[in-house]
């Protein structure tokens, strides 16, 4: 089936023949009724990965033995075709599948995909609000106004200061209109977030994946959202792939090898959230850091931010494979991130109560814990310093 925002071109291939079956809007009562007529439980539905893939697969999975979504990225044959028809990209997808060379793309379960949704949602919701408030700077820019002296320009103190900035009528009624679509974004954002939140408290692997350092409620239900079920990945270096942080690679006949940029390919938004935790991670104590510090000094601090996020993602896979939490986590900080989704999932804030978040605020613990991560970069950093001072040409042991 080759789907369309209105309509399906189908064609069925049976025996080495092709047949073409039609049109079918994209409605769910007549795509229903066409899986009644003319689909069985031993037949194989084939569609190209779209914004509405997931529904149809859906719609049809009762009626078909098996539906299979194709990668349309990897489906050159219908990308680069001299003649392009609807029923000739649907017999490109039937052949392809039926010899055993459709590269395909992984269903996610219910649950997973209302995670994607949500984090989706939350993504668009956050660049709204950053477009209004860039809005809101080019007007004070063009009139001249100096730079805030506030860290948030919408916030209370911000409010105040812009309402003395002096701009034309109407530009303070634009202005005005900009701040007010701003707050009913942030009423919107709050109610996504506290979804998220009820979402994180439940889910064990949100928890685990928030005991690495950099990595907040959203980072977390992002990249979980992304991976699904870890077991999918048999090694690290496919998850890495998956995420598009692997470096591209060139080579042919007996040339070398040639290593070039990340291929960018896969979950374009758990990519963009690991490397902003990657910067956080780069901040914080411990052993992530002083790998990212070691990478920066030889090829720059941006190469080194999406390495440390490929770092991320090899220890990421070992421990939701293996099951366990990041072996330098700092407890009282952990514990700070939990009462945090607590919070925003809408639980009472006790404030006579002494919770487990609390050790955050003993100077004495929270330097204890930071003295460990320390320790443990020290010794990564001296460890590493090993590799550099190694000579290129020793001779291996007979």
């Amino acid at each position: 089936m080759d789907i369309h925002r209105v309509a399906a071109e189908v064609v069925a291939l049976c025996e080495g023949e092709l047949k073409k079956l039609g049109r079918v809007p994209m409605l769910r009562d007549r795509l229903t009724a066409f899986a009644q007529k003319e689909l069985t439980h031993d037949d194989h539905v084939i569609i190209e990965a779209t914004g509405n893939a997931a529904a149809v697969a859906e719609l049809l999975e009762p009626f078909v033995d098996r539906v299979v979504i194709a990668n349309p990225k990897q489906v050159r044959l219908i990308a680069h075709a001299k003649v392009k028809t609807d029923a000739i990209d649907a017999a490109v997808l039937a052949k392809l599948y039926a010899t055993g060379f459709l590269p395909e793309v992984w269903v996610p379960d219910p649950r997973t995909l209302a995670m994607r949704r949500q984090v989706t949602r939350r993504t668009q919701l956050v660049r709204q609000r950053v477009r209004l408030k860039n809005m809101i700077q080019s007007i004070l820019h063009a009139h001249l106004a100096p730079p805030c002296p506030h860290g948030n320009l919408v916030g209370v103190s911000g409010r105040k200061w812009i309402a003395k900035q002096l701009v034309p009528p109407d530009e303070r009624n634009a202005i005005e209109r900009h701040l007010r679509q701003i707050d009913l974004i942030e009423g919107s954002l709050k109610l996504v977030e506290a979804e998220i939140a009820e979402e994180a408290l439940s889910d064990p692997v949100i928890r685990r994946i928030m005991t690495l350092p950099g990595v907040d409620m959203t980072v977390a239900t992002g990249v979980a959202a992304a991976i699904g079920d870890v077991r999918r990945f048999p090694d690290p270096q496919k998850l890495v792939g998956y995420l598009g942080l692997n470096p591209s690679v060139r080579q042919s006949g007996e040339g070398p090898a040639y290593h070039g940029r990340i291929t960018k390919q896969g979950r374009g938004q758990a990519r963009g959230m690991l490397v902003e935790a990657a910067w956080a991670a780069a901040r914080s104590p411990g052993p992530l850091r002083a790998f990212y510090q070691r990478i920066a000094a030889r090829r720059g601090k941006h190469i080194a931010a999406v390495a440390t996020a490929r770092k991320l993602v090899m220890i990421l896979w070992h421990m939701l494979t293996k099951q366990t939490d990041y072996i330098w986590v700092r407890p009282a900080l952990l514990a700070r991130k939990f009462r945090t989704i607590e919070l925003k999932a809408g639980r009472p804030a006790e404030h006579a109560k002494r919770g487990n978040a609390y050790d955050y605020n003993i100077p004495e613990k929270r330097a204890a814990e930071r003295e460990r991560s320390e320790r443990a970069e020290r010794d990564y950093a001296r460890f590493t310093s090993r590799w550099r001072d190694r000579p290129k040409g020793r001779a291996q042991p007979a």
